[in-house]
């Protein structure tokens, strides 16, 4: 097995910080990055001069504001949110539920925003969270018009169970995957908790190539789906036409 590289260790304290572990103490990161304790003091010293990490009075480490910024200029980060953002608070507005806007990123999706009102159904998630493609309305959106060869080797790989409503069979979430290109939306129905359904549309990019999904979440229970799914289209068309799609 090769030695790790010094960028290898570097990038292993950095992903000792994850948001279940969103501060760190110094041994911590050097346990969580596989490092020696002199090695991870060393890396962490240079990172916190840098302003990749904050210690903060207590002598625990966070991510540092430097970060921040260097994540405001990803396309698919900050910038799509700012632009997706007047569309996401008229979906807001309109159902007084759950919304949210994500990307891919290998085999999961990302959340980049999130719109949520006081009595909105909970949801296990935040910006930057991440879940398996197969479990989530955005997911299934991104995943259906994705690349075949990708769609394929996915629906081949394990799928990941977390409630009994869950995809867990190939050929099930094929069928799912052609309903979505058929209908222009994705339904998951009580995928992740059992109380939730969400509903997602395709964002589109100026070449027509599907770079986002926008989603509202919903109680099971209340769900009418005919209703969601035009208004949920809207959001999405508004958001591909402010990237430059025409179609």
């Amino acid at each position: 097995m090769t030695a790790p590289t010094a960028p290898d260790r570097l990038l292993s304290v950095l992903a000792a910080f994850d948001h279940e572990h969103p501060a760190l103490c110094l041994t911590d990161i050097s346990r969580r990055a596989g490092l020696s304790l002199t090695t991870a003091h060393r890396l962490v010293g240079a990172l916190t001069e840098w302003g990749a990490l904050e210690r903060d009075e207590l002598g625990v480490y966070h991510v540092g504001l430097r970060l921040w910024e260097l994540a405001a200029l990803a396309p698919r980060g900050l910038a799509l949110r700012q632009i997706a953002l007047p569309y996401l608070e008229d979906l807001y507005e309109a159902t007084h539920e759950n919304v949210q806007l994500a990307v891919r990123d290998g085999r999961d999706v990302v959340y980049i925003e999130w719109l949520s009102g006081r009595s909105a159904v909970g949801v296990h998630i935040r910006v930057g969270a991440r879940w398996p493609l197969h479990a989530t309305g955005v997911g299934l959106a991104l995943l259906a018009h994705g690349d075949p060869v990708f769609q394929k080797e996915y629906c081949a790989g394990e799928l990941v169970s977390f409630t009994p409503y869950t995809i867990t069979g190939p050929e099930r979430l094929r069928r799912v995957l052609a309903e979505v290109r058929r209908s222009g939306v994705a339904v998951s129905d009580r995928q992740v908790t059992e109380d939730a359904l969400s509903v997602a549309a395709p964002v589109r990019g100026a070449d027509g190539t599907v770079t986002a999904a926008v989603s509202i979440v919903v109680p099971h229970a209340d769900a009418q789906v005919a209703v969601l799914g035009p208004a949920v289209r809207v959001a999405a068309r508004g958001i591909s036409r402010a990237l430059g799609w025409r179609p």
